[in-house]
């Protein structure tokens, strides 16, 4: 066996592994316990577009940012802000591996989470009212199917020109 063969052969076993791994987490895979939503900040936000044309503006509180050790899940509060003013917060986790979200409570006016009854995980790529967790998945939340590798990169991401408004 050459340097080149064995090598190649290398990467194979660790793209196979990889490979195997995936589907261990994806038929083993059970959601830890979800944190209580955590407070934000609005003055905080790190924006992206979402749609060219819409005239909501979405943004993530970056102190809000948690990725668990325990489910892989990339958890946040999302805000979308309307021209007038108006928002709409959500508590939500990404799950990257399986490229789905969850809300799991919605901030009301009055100031208090309200906790969304049965949520259950949804495709990033159905039909919703609002493609916002998709384009938070790409612009840093996720690294292909995979979590981002930190919160400090998901941050870095989300202020890089590329993504912010």
């Amino acid at each position: 066996m050459t340097i080149k063969s064995f090598g190649a052969a290398c990467l194979l076993g660790l793209s196979l592994t990889a490979w195997a791994q995936r589907d261990v987490e994806l038929m083993d895979w059970k959601e830890g316990e979800v944190p209580p939503p955590p407070a934000f900040s609005v003055e905080k936000l790190l924006t992206f577009e979402v749609s060219r044309g819409s005239s909501l503006v979405y943004g993530v509180d970056p102190e809000t940012l948690k990725i668990s050790d325990d489910d892989g899940v990339v958890r946040y509060v999302m805000v979308a802000t309307s021209p007038t003013g108006a928002r709409n917060v959500m508590y939500e986790g990404i799950r990257c591996v399986t490229a789905e979200v969850k809300t799991y409570a919605r901030y009301t006016s009055a100031g208090v989470w309200n906790k969304v009854p049965n949520a259950e995980w949804q495709s990033l790529y159905a039909s919703m009212p609002s493609k916002h967790a998709l384009q938070f998945a790409r612009a840093g939340a996720c690294d292909s199917s995979a979590r981002a590798s930190s919160v400090r990169e998901i941050v870095r991401l989300l202020k890089s020109d590329r993504f912010n408004r």
